[in-house]
């Protein structure tokens, strides 16, 4: 038996509106998908405790907070035992400038997004911390030329 919920056109419509803005009043929504407020804000609600919306958040300006050059890593490891590949991704996952960080399938290991003021930056993000970790086997970096569509 699956745990997933069943998402009518309007639950649809509703994630589709709040991902645009998720500081839409529950009256703002109800009127762009056509529903009056309270069934549209009982939608919501459904939708929150099944954990289909999982929060709500702010999207900030990279560059507006100094952290304009935003460089994506492909990281290989040289690690066997559980142990090592869990304390990387704790000690990676910690840092501040890693924005996104994924364990994938095949190679790399690791996918690590990091946003950094400028390439002096980055040098002493990779150096003074990622490279230095001892399980770190390669390091690939891959600079963003321009962003065509980003998630929400």
């Amino acid at each position: 038996m699956s745990n997933e919920i069943s998402l009518d056109s309007l639950d649809r419509e509703i994630l589709f509106h709040l991902r645009q803005d998720g500081r839409l009043t529950n009256v703002e929504l109800a009127k762009r998908v056509g529903l009056t407020p309270p069934p549209c804000l009982r939608r919501v609600k459904r939708l929150e405790e099944a954990g289909v919306i999982a929060g709500y958040r702010a999207v900030i300006d990279a560059e507006a907070v100094g952290r304009g050059l935003e460089v994506l890593i492909d990281v290989e490891v040289s690690a066997t035992d559980r142990k090592t590949f869990l304390d990387f991704e704790d000690t990676v996952a910690s840092y501040e400038e890693v924005t996104e960080f994924r364990r994938m399938f095949g190679r790399p290991d690791y996918f690590i997004r990091v946003a950094v003021a400028d390439h002096a930056a980055y040098e002493a993000f990779l150096t003074g911390k990622l490279t230095g970790i001892p399980c770190v086997l390669r390091v690939e970096s891959h600079l963003t030329m321009k962003t065509i569509k980003a998630g929400p």
